[in-house]
């Protein structure tokens, strides 16, 4: 069942439930106020006849005259009068007696001096009436004809109201459910022609601000963070093919050329020698695409424990060194740095890729290879520089530096593959940290800029 509807139906569901209440209560109030009006009415009459009896100058023939003349029109009020002793002084048509009356509804009259109740459909009330200081009970008993009619014709109205308003809120509910979603269906046409290969296709915005609006912008940013990643995805894989390729193709090239001639022992060494860098530089590549894709996690996969940051950059440098025993670095901290500041909420391992990236980067274009490494604060918050002495890189290489496979024009001539800074970029703002780069007077500064600790603790 669509939406449209289920919408539909519900909404006629509490409408009938709604209306329902109403007239119930409509028509059992009218009910109740037309019994207690009729037995005002009986009364009335029954006090009447009795004041006509008592001490009116007509005769008691003249009465049933009178009585039998009304009931010709309406249907008149039945009155019987009886005296202490529960005989019979009076009664309009002792023949067709309705009530028949006797000793015990007429000690009850006497006894509770004034009585209300049914009698099959009759309605029948008894007072107690005082004339000379005798006492007489009188009942008066009719059939209220207009009342019950205007009960039934409310009932009457009523249920045809019922069905009809029904029937009017099912198709306006259908009408306006039909308009309210609307922008929905056309957001379903839309997203059906969105394709793997149309990732570039956006969804249009309705006119108001409303629900549908936000779904739509919430939509088309999902799609536009698709496509940018669909994008990305391609542009690393035809990296990745390129890069394997290149050391491919000079291994195979170096161990075609050597099965096809005899060579001296010496030769077959050097040969083995560069095939072996060759394996070394895939194993590197292979080893940053890894580390590549542990900094693409979720965050919420990625744990995080407090660490401190001059630990990390000491055990970055001496793996660095460790690795390349030619590369110098100097490490300082300013003493003036409050040392809560360099603890941070991180994952370590990732923190390590990082630092170890920045220092061999410096390292490796620096004609000296000698990173300078120093912590301090910026406004409170403890940051990281990273700097060497190198060709100045210009405001375009700058703009591109952490896109991924990207060379700058300073560092052709050294290997690489273009991953390490995009790499580290990827860590820092995983831990919510802003990395800077600048270049000028052959000095690049890398410089990591961590959260406060206040914003540390929302990992």
């Amino acid at each position: 069942m669509k939406v449209r509807t289920r919408l539909t139906l519900l909404f006629t569901l509490v409408t009938a439930l709604l209306i329902s209440f109403y007239a119930v209560a409509v028509y059992y109030s009218s009910k109740e106020a037309r019994e207690k009006s009729f037995y005002t009415e009986l009364k009335s009459e029954a006090l009447a006849k009795a004041n006509l009896f008592f001490q009116g100058d007509l005769s008691e023939k003249e009465m049933h005259q009178l009585y039998k003349t009304n009931t010709q029109t309406l249907s008149e009020v039945q009155v019987a009068i009886y005296d202490s002793g529960f005989h019979l002084i009076y009664h309009d048509d002792s023949k067709v007696d309705y009530v028949k009356e006797d000793k015990a509804m007429l000690s009850g009259i006497f006894k509770n001096r004034e009585v209300f109740f049914f009698l099959n459909d009759l309605q029948v009330t008894g007072i107690v009436y005082s004339h000379k200081g005798r006492q007489y009970a009188i009942t008066a008993a009719a059939y209220d004809q207009y009342g019950y009619d205007s009960v039934r014709h409310l009932l009457t109205i009523s249920i045809i109201s019922f069905v009809t308003i029904l029937l009017l809120v099912f198709i306006a509910g259908l009408f306006l459910s039909e308009k309210a979603l609307h922008p929905v269906v056309e957001m379903v046409q839309q997203i059906k022609k969105i394709t793997a290969g149309k990732l570039n296709l956006r969804l249009d915005y309705p006119e108001k601000k409303d629900e549908f609006y936000e779904l739509s912008d919430n939509f088309n940013q999902m799609l536009e963070r698709l496509d940018h990643s669909f994008s990305a995805q391609k542009n690393f894989v035809a990296h990745i093919s390129h890069e394997l390729n290149t050391p491919l193709a000079t291994m195979r090239a170096e161990l075609e050329l050597a099965l096809a001639k005899e060579y001296h022992s010496d030769h077959y060494q050097v040969v083995i020698r560069q095939t072996l860098e060759d394996v070394v530089d895939m194993s590197k590549l292979s080893a940053s695409l890894m580390n590549l894709a542990k900094a693409s996690y979720d965050p919420d996969e990625i744990s995080f424990t407090p660490v401190r940051i001059d630990e990390i950059l000491l055990d970055s440098y001496t793996k660095i060194l460790k690795e390349n025993p030619s590369y110098h670095v100097q490490f300082t901290i300013n003493p003036e740095i409050e040392e809560e500041l360099l603890i941070c909420n991180g994952n370590s391992y990732l923190l390590l890729i990082a630092f170890s990236n920045l220092i061999e980067n410096a390292c490796k274009y620096s004609p000296d290879h000698t990173c300078l490494i120093h912590i301090t604060a910026v406004s409170g918050k403890p940051a990281v520089s990273f700097s060497n002495k190198a060709n100045t890189i210009s405001g375009e290489d700058l703009q591109h530096l952490f896109q991924p496979f990207y060379r700058a024009g300073n560092g052709s001539d050294q290997k690489g593959y273009g991953i390490g800074l995009y790499l580290t970029e990827k860590i820092v703002r995983l831990h919510h940290a802003d990395i800077f780069v600048s270049s000028a007077n052959n000095t690049v500064l890398f410089q990591v800029i961590w959260p406060t600790q206040t914003s540390n603790t929302t990992f």
